[in-house]
């Protein structure tokens, strides 16, 4: 677990946020997260795909929960989850997104559903690169209350370096560079933006002991937040 906060924070000083403008501190902004119970428990539901790239919700489903896992809480086993949701008939999450969703708490003891909207998921040739947003929003399974909300705009730049000059090496490059791009692993750069959209930011749950309920008085950071980082600096 130590090492993948680690792994977390290298990777957060790898890259250049976007901040605007803060608005205040997490106790503030994220007041549904601490108080006298605070959640402890997160079930994951399927993503919302709106983008024309049909795998993506499939490709982004399975790349969340180890972030929140490293931020201190009980996050439902992926699969297990899945098959529980597909059984019950509540895959699709567009149902439950600004529903009531009470009966997850009593179905699976989630304190928090995780709705995730995909918004951009594209691949770019001029200039290279692989553009992912996302939109996060935690709600209380008691209250129906969001109690966390962020956007992101992750840009990974795909380049691919070369160390000639000459009309043959830019040549040698752009092919380099195409390649690269067309073979890049979305799930590596979806793994990325949680990771620099929540690390830092979510409040930290229970199972982070040198944070949990202290954390409060950090700033939040802006509600939509921008990111980029070359492929070669995703550790991953």
């Amino acid at each position: 677990m130590k090492k993948r906060y680690v792994l977390g924070a290298a990777l957060l000083a790898l890259l250049f946020a976007s901040c605007g403008t803060t608005r205040g501190i997490k106790s503030d902004v994220y007041s549904g997260m601490y108080g006298e119970k605070p959640p402890v428990s997160i079930l994951v539901m399927p993503p919302i795909n709106t983008t024309s790239n049909v795998d993506a919700k499939d490709y982004f489903y399975y790349t969340l929960n180890q972030t929140l896992a490293d931020a201190g809480y009980y996050v439902y086993p992926s699969l297990l989850a899945m098959e529980t949701l597909q059984t019950e008939s509540a895959y699709d999450a567009e149902m439950f997104v600004n529903g009531d969703i009470s009966k997850f708490g009593s179905t699976f003891g989630a304190d928090l559903l995780l709705f995730t909207t995909i918004t951009k998921w594209e691949k770019h040739v001029m200039p290279a690169r692989v553009v992912v947003g996302i939109d996060y929003a935690l709600r209380s399974t008691a209250t129906g209350e969001t109690v966390y909300h962020r956007e992101s705009t992750f840009t990974c730049n795909t380049q691919a370096q070369s160390s000639g000059s000459g009309l043959f090496a830019l040549a040698l490059q752009a092919a380099m560079t195409v390649a690269q791009t067309a073979l890049t692993d979305y799930v590596r750069v979806a793994r990325a933006c949680n990771y620099t959209t929540l690390s830092g930011d979510l409040p930290a749950g229970k199972y982070n002991a040198a944070k949990f309920t202290v954390d409060g008085t950090e700033e939040a950071g802006a509600e939509n937040a921008k990111f980029s980082a070359n492929l070669n600096q995703l550790p991953y």
